[in-house]
């Protein structure tokens, strides 16, 4: 196997969720042959439907993740945790069943350093590469190709792989041995738990003092205060909308894991435990699909 993969090699991919499905459709753009996996069908087809139109080489669907895996030299996974990666990873119709060796499995699910030790060892044993692979940058992120890749794994495997991330990526990083992608990830959790709440409270206060949010905002974004978060989401804080973006059930499934693994490291985290808990009293509001900007909520529900 070659050191790195050139565009006339096939790849899998498994989960066309609001990440996935831009992310597979980057690789079919980019020239790959791309087989897909989901478990609803007609996302599935819907996903050929549009890409095979854009593209003149074949993509196809596959029936179950071990069928979308063979003949992969890559398979990427992007599924919702632990438990759905094990899922579509282990059983007899599993994308492990379907693998060869020298291919290689790279997981962007945002799940546990645990799972990614254990993929990695369960491939290892079938001469199959891992990386542990989670992104940042949401859904637009996915869809202009600007997303944020944190790795864990061989440094062979990852050279292998940067040009596949390249074509949905701005950028991608070897962070160290299999499981640090995703402790990265749970970095990148906590920070941006604590940046939001401040911003909740940031727009709260103005709008009790009467300030105008769209002016406030561009006066001090311009400053230390600005944030990603603050260019993309005080405005829609301020309009009270919340019906799109990263889901406050993902968010806390992340914040989970980030504390569970805080614990055991002895790391002390009490403001992320304590926006943990805020996200808690959203979920009893109705807010468990609402954007994680919603924290706002809090300070304005009747």
């Amino acid at each position: 196997m070659s050191s790195h993969l050139s565009n006339d090699e096939s790849v899998a991919f498994i989960g066309l969720g609001v990440m996935g499905y831009p992310m597979a459709g980057h690789l079919a753009r980019q020239g790959y042959r791309v087989t897909v996996f989901n478990r609803d069908v007609n996302k599935s087809e819907r996903w050929h439907s549009q890409y095979q139109a854009e593209v003149a080489h074949p993509l196809r669907t596959a029936a179950t993740p071990a069928e979308a895996a063979e003949g992969a030299d890559v398979v990427f996974m992007c599924v919702g945790n632990d438990d759905d990666v094990r899922a579509v990873s282990y059983t007899d119709t599993g994308v492990l069943a379907g693998m060869s060796p020298g291919s290689l499995l790279v997981d962007h699910t945002t799940a546990s350093q645990e799972l990614a030790l254990e993929l990695a060892e369960r491939a290892g044993r079938s001469d199959i590469g891992f990386l542990d692979a989670p992104v940042s940058g949401g859904q637009a992120g996915a869809e202009n190709g600007a997303l944020t890749v944190m790795v864990g794994g061989h440094i062979d495997d990852f050279t292998r792989c940067k040009p596949l991330f390249d074509c949905y990526a701005k950028k991608a990083a070897l962070l160290g041995p299999t499981g640090a992608g995703q402790l990265t990830k749970m970095v990148n959790q906590i920070c941006i738990a604590g940046i939001l709440q401040g911003l909740a409270e940031g727009v709260h206060f103005a709008q009790r003092a009467d300030l105008d949010i769209e002016q406030v905002v561009d006066v001090i974004s311009a400053g230390a205060a600005q944030s990603w978060q603050m260019d993309n989401r005080a405005a829609t804080m301020a309009r009270d909308e919340f019906d799109f973006g990263f889901a406050v059930n993902w968010m806390r499934k992340d914040l989970g894991i980030a504390l569970r693994t805080g614990d055991g490291l002895g790391a002390r985290m009490p403001l992320t435990a304590l926006v943990d808990q805020f996200y808690a009293d959203v979920q009893a509001l109705g807010g468990g699909r609402w954007d994680t900007s919603s924290l706002l909520r809090r300070f304005t529900q009747d």
